[in-house]
């Protein structure tokens, strides 16, 4: 399942507040900023900071 284009334009890291990206089968959001992933569950991008993981 994608996410719209039109919600990845509004998302960001909820920790730095800069834009994040998603992964080619937008199962992750990624914060280049922060270095942290955040999962994406059945088309729901879940933007909670005890969910993310470091990369």
């Amino acid at each position: 399942m994608s996410l719209k284009p039109e919600l990845l334009e509004i998302l960001v890291c909820p920790k730095c507040k800069q834009e994040i990206q998603a992964n080619e089968d937008a199962s992750l959001l990624s914060c280049e900023q922060c270095r942290l992933r955040f999962p994406v569950r059945d088309g729901i991008p879940v933007l909670l900071s005890d969910e993310a993981e470091s990369y």
